[in-house]
């Protein structure tokens, strides 16, 4: 399969005007094309996901890199998720049947077959057997992360800002200084906005995931020179694993600018 060809033939339904049209239809005028094909549009790795590219928006404008994402759901899970995370509409296709994710065979996730169950009862064992790390290498690992800090990251929250995660109370970013210091990713940080992105998502569940039965797909990373040629592939083998180095998930980019 010719990877970029097939995805420039790709036609799904557009967030920004509910057109079906295809994903590259809106991107020009760049020197680097960013594709993602994201897992359902309430996971915890689409809306991380989408939070990296928030913060580094700024400087994937400089470096013309133009963002083209798929990720499964129908348009109204399209438009909560570009509501809450601040992604462009316009630059966000949906796909409810998670057709282009099996045409580009990426990881459908832990399928063990339980006999009696709805594709959806099926569905959420598998997740949560995922999240307790089987099926999905790195979860745990990742998860514990968020709780331990990480001084190979960088700080995620602002002195000054608030977060307002699901019971605790609202927390300012000085807070997390009493829990390791600053200019790095301190414990509980990462924690708190996984927190904050599962009280969204646990508060617009059928919004956000109108069919229980692809929960577990998994998504992947493509970026592609200006000619469509294929100079970067990430493919998620588990939850909390849609980088190679979640420490900074967009690594991979600036270390090609350099």
């Amino acid at each position: 399969m010719n990877l970029y060809l097939h995805l420039r033939q790709a036609q799904r339904q557009r967030v920004s005007d509910g057109r079906v049209c295809p994903i590259f239809s809106t991107i020009s005028g760049y020197d680097c094309l960013l594709v993602l094909i994201w897992p359902q549009l309430g996971d915890f790795d689409s809306l991380e996901y989408a939070w990296w590219l928030q913060r580094e928006h700024t400087r994937l404008q400089a470096a013309k890199i133009k963002i083209c994402a798929v990720g499964i759901g129908d348009r109204a899970a399209g438009q909560k998720f570009c509501d809450y995370t601040g992604f462009p509409a316009a630059s966000l296709w949906v796909d409810p049947t998670a057709q282009l994710h099996q045409d580009l065979e990426l990881y459908a996730g832990l399928q063990v077959a339980i006999p009696g169950l709805s594709p959806g009862v099926k569905a959420w064992t598998n997740l949560l057997l995922m999240c307790a790390g089987l099926g999905s290498p790195g979860t745990l690992k990742e998860v514990f992360r968020g709780y331990r800090g990480d001084k190979h990251a960088p700080q995620l929250i602002g002195p000054e800002e608030t977060v307002k995660a699901g019971p605790l109370p609202p927390l300012t970013g000085s807070v997390f200084n009493a829990a390791g210091g600053s200019g790095f990713q301190r414990p509980f940080e990462l924690a708190t906005l996984r927190l904050r992105n599962m009280t969204e998502v646990l508060s617009h569940w059928s919004t956000y995931v109108s069919d229980p039965a692809y929960l577990t797909q998994r998504g992947a990373t493509f970026l592609f020179d200006a000619q469509g040629e294929r100079l970067y592939e990430h493919r998620d083998r588990g939850i909390l694993g849609f980088a190679e180095n979640m420490s900074e998930p967009l690594s991979f980019l600036w270390a090609m600018a350099n």
